[in-house]
């Protein structure tokens, strides 16, 4: 995951579940219109594990198995889906929701162009294409398609994953995604002809791409091919390889490589000036890297640098014979740090301190023009701050308000930077920054018709369990009369140093449109206030995530936004555990659930794909003390016979970060044993992962069935 790419966390204290009649009663005529039938027949296997004395059952394991290859899974899986399907489509207002969420989806926009060469590189969608293209553009505002992936694929479900063009402009890496699957092809594309070259590379995962700046070839990373099904296999070997333009993959030089360590992970960076490959290494989820560095001019093998996963060193760039790097080193809010490569190992205790942490959380740092630009998050929100590379203080750059940029691209020599704007009521924006001047103005604009000033969106504060205080993003219609009844949704993630940040959402204002409540709460597990916050939602301090999301809700009713009848709660994939812990501690809270791809299976998540990763964030049940906190809080193993609300559980049949199984088992349990009248049911995207790569069609339907279900529930 990373994003949701990697995931994470674990607890502390047992569930403990509110009794059936504390449970939201379902109001009969809000229902009344949409019978639920009987759940399809889900088959019982007896299973039970002893694990540090504890007999763990787990009567459901026979849904692990791969629903592309298993009969018996696949029909149990149709069923479901035809089951869910027949429900939701009968929902009141599906069609006027589908109509909506179209119409307002249906506007150009654009990612962040980075220059090559004479040629900037930028994503456009038209609104309504599958998948957006790429297109270059020249110094005089002349464009032309690049890549078009729609004509991949009949179905929209092939994707363009990234792209990595050459410093001059002239050749382009490209990572090819099928069916939302985290594995890649990638191919390389003649930027004049728009023709391909011979070239393929397979196996390639979590990957990244590194040219060398003569654009004759470029490092990367990738697995070997896996033995066993490559949906379910656990990615091991990660190395690093060259590969020369025109030359077969067998032919590639492998550059770096550790047997012994299976689990290790890498990056590459080359610098800017070609004098120094970087390769950075990861053991799991948590931002502690080993760095190695090679001097291109020469021909010795890769040197540490950085030895011993002691702090995050994510590179920045090479000037005046030093390395740059953002770093927790001694600083866990962040600073930047210059190593002296030619000190090898010792370069660590002789590092420069070039921006001083402060009082914020720094994110991320370029160098660019010169200068380093940095991008601090203040409660949540963005600031960027301009450095000379002396750390001397040049200036701020003037954002439209509490929001979120990012995606600032450039070179060392650039006198203009590209970035994104957004904010939950203020549609993306690309900005160009003057770095002489600091002043920006507008590149591209999203066609979004959508009028900040018709929105509230504020900043509140609220009190957890045990004390903490955590921040939350609250928006509506500005014309929303808050009376305590108004469909509310909160949304939470908790894990792996990922921050939310208000940035802003096609499907949200949809949701704000139709007069419900958006919420967003900023948990501890997040990065928002540094690696101190991270780690306090982690493993044995996992309980404090449930805890600061149970707080969130707790407030909103508190201060009048909703009423637990009318509280929805939703999460994906570590946001998808999220709301399975939480319900089942606190039924009685919430008036519907979105459990999306989510890890549910606490004890065996570490055995499938990449999710031995998370033992960083999570702990792993083959610690004794780390299995105790985990099966306590587990989604899958806490569900009791009680009375649950309306639970929406969804997953996608393609997912090789978050395997299907864990959704599968979770809603054949929910489904056998909760005692109320409220609806399980389990929506299955097919051909789809964990969410990258989704054809535009596909989220809107998914998005018309979250919302449909929800304010049918919740209203």
């Amino acid at each position: 995951m990373r994003a949701c790419g990697v995931i994470g966390a674990l607890c502390a204290s047992l569930m403990l579940a509110a009794c059936g009649a504390d449970a939201p009663q379902e109001d009969p005529a809000a229902v009344a219109e949409v019978e639920l039938p009987s759940y399809p027949p889900t088959r019982i296997a007896e299973q039970v594990d002893e694990i540090h004395g504890v007999e763990v059952r787990d009567p459901y394991r026979w849904l692990e198995a791969d629903v592309r290859q298993d009969e018996e899974v696949r029909a149990w899986v149709d069923a479901q889906q035809a089951h869910a399907d027949a429900y939701l489509k009968a929902l009141p207002d599906w069609q006027a929701l589908n109509t909506e969420l179209t119409d307002v989806w249906n506007a150009e926009r654009f990612g962040v162009p980075a220059r090559h060469g004479a040629l900037y590189f930028y994503s456009r969608n038209d609104g309504l294409m599958n998948q957006s293209q790429v297109l270059v553009e020249d110094a005089e505002g002349a464009s032309r398609v690049l890549f078009d992936p729609n004509t991949w694929s009949a179905d929209g479900t092939v994707a363009l994953a990234s792209y990595y063009p050459d410093p001059a402009g002239e050749k382009v890496v490209y990572l090819v995604q099928d069916a939302g699957s985290d594995w890649r092809t990638a191919r390389i594309r003649d930027v004049a002809t728009g023709e391909d070259l011979d070239d393929e590379l397979n196996w390639l995962k979590f990957s990244s791409v590194a040219w060398l700046p003569d654009g004759s070839g470029f490092y990367y990373t990738r697995f070997p091919e896996p033995d066993k099904d490559l949906y379910h296999a656990r990615p091991e070997d990660h190395a690093v390889y060259f590969h020369k333009l025109g030359d077969a993959q067998s032919a590639d030089t492998l550059v770096h490589h550790v047997p012994e360590e299976p689990n290790w992970r890498y990056f590459v960076d080359v610098t800017e000036d070609g004098a120094y490959l970087i390769i950075g290494v990861a053991k799991g989820t948590d931002r502690k890297y080993q760095i190695l560095v090679k001097d291109l001019a020469g021909d010795e093998d890769p040197q540490y640098l950085v030895k011993g996963f002691i702090a995050d060193f994510t590179p920045i760039g090479h000037a005046g014979g030093e390395l740059f790097f953002r770093s927790t080193l001694e600083a866990p809010l962040g600073h930047v740090v210059a190593l002296n490569p030619a000190l090898g190992e010792k370069a660590v205790g002789a590092a420069r301190v070039v921006v001083p942490e402060n009082d914020e959380t720094l994110l991320s740092a370029s160098l660019l023009g010169g200068k380093l630009v940095a991008r601090y998050l203040v409660d949540a929100n963005s600031r960027i701050d301009v450095y000379g590379l002396d750390g001397k203080s040049i200036g701020n750059v003037p954002l439209p308000g509490l929001g979120t940029a990012g995606g600032f691209s450039g070179w060392s020599d650039s006198t203009e930077v590209f970035f994104a704007y957004s904010s939950i009521n203020y549609p993306p924006a690309v900005l160009r920054l003057d770095l002489e001047t600091l002043e920006t103005t507008e590149f591209k604009r999203s066609k979004f018709n959508v009028n900040p000033d018709d929105y509230v969106v504020k900043q509140v504060f609220y009190t957890s369990k045990d004390g903490t205080r955590v921040p939350m993003f609250i928006s509506h219609r500005k014309d929303l009369e808050v009376d305590g009844k108004r469909p509310t949704l909160l949304y939470g993630y908790g894990g792996f140093n990922i921050s939310l940040t208000p940035t802003f959402s096609i499907s949200r204002i949809v949701w704000m449109q139709r007069g419900g409540v958006s919420a967003i709460a900023n948990l501890r597990g997040g990065g928002e206030y540094g690696e101190a916050w991270h780690q306090a939602g982690t493993r044995l301090n996992k309980q404090n995530v449930f805890d600061d999301f149970i707080a969130a809700g707790e407030y909103l009713v508190a201060e009048g936004y909703t009423a637990p009848r009318h509280l929805g709660i939703m999460g994906g994939s570590n946001g998808g555990l999220l709301v399975g812990a939480v319900i089942n501690q606190r039924p009685d809270l919430f008036g519907a659930a979105l459990p999306l791809v989510g890890v549910m299976d606490m004890v065996r998540f570490h055995l499938f794909t990449a999710g031995r990763a998370w033992t960083d964030d999570y702990g792993s049940a083959e610690d004794a003390a780390e299995f105790e906190a985990l099966y306590a809080y587990s989604p899958y193993h806490n569900i009791t016979a009680q009375a649950y609300p309306p639970v929406l559980v969804g997953t996608a049949d393609t997912d090789d970060r978050v395997v299907p199984g864990h959704s599968f088992k979770y809603a054949a349990r929910l489904q056998a044993m909760s005692t109320g009248s409220a609806p399980a049911l389990l929506r299955v995207e097919s051909r789809a992962g964990h969410g990258s790569g989704k054809p535009t069609e596909k989220a809107i339907e998914e998005y018309t069935d979250y919302w449909a279900f929800l304010l049918h529930h919740l209203n």
